[in-house]
């Protein structure tokens, strides 16, 4: 069972200007490129990768989001589609091996350490 997603919009432009690529959208792109690096990817078994059809950040594509169990919830936007894969898959590997689900923007690969747009703390444990 994982304990942790990565949750990619799929419906993302590739850019403010530029809606599609190739007939593809930005979101996409990203989406079928971190597939291809998941499927060999060591922490394939406790990370789900996931698309959504919409993360509701069109102002700030391409957009995606982190969760963990008991961990703060991340999301970004502001992600080239075309060469933020490994990146990404970096932040994650840092996110499961964080305790709280913080990543000090220090710490993130330089592609991350701008766009962040959320940080939800985890429900309460009741």
């Amino acid at each position: 069972m994982t304990k942790h997603a990565l949750y990619i919009c799929k419906s993302c432009s590739f850019s403010l200007t530029q809606r599609d690529y190739l007939g593809e959208r930005g979101g996409k792109h990203l989406f079928d490129r971190l597939a291809q690096l998941y499927q060999n990817w060591f922490l394939k078994a406790d990370f789900a990768l996931e698309e959504l059809v919409c993360l509701s950040a069109c102002k700030r594509p391409c957009a995606i989001a982190l969760t963990g169990a008991g961990k703060m919830s991340l999301m970004f936007g502001d992600l080239p589609p075309l060469n933020s894969a490994d990146a990404i898959l970096k932040l994650c590997e840092q996110y499961h091996a964080s305790t709280n689900g913080i990543v000090p923007r220090q710490e993130r690969p330089e592609i991350l350490q701008q766009g962040i747009l959320a940080r939800i703390p985890p429900p309460p444990v009741r």
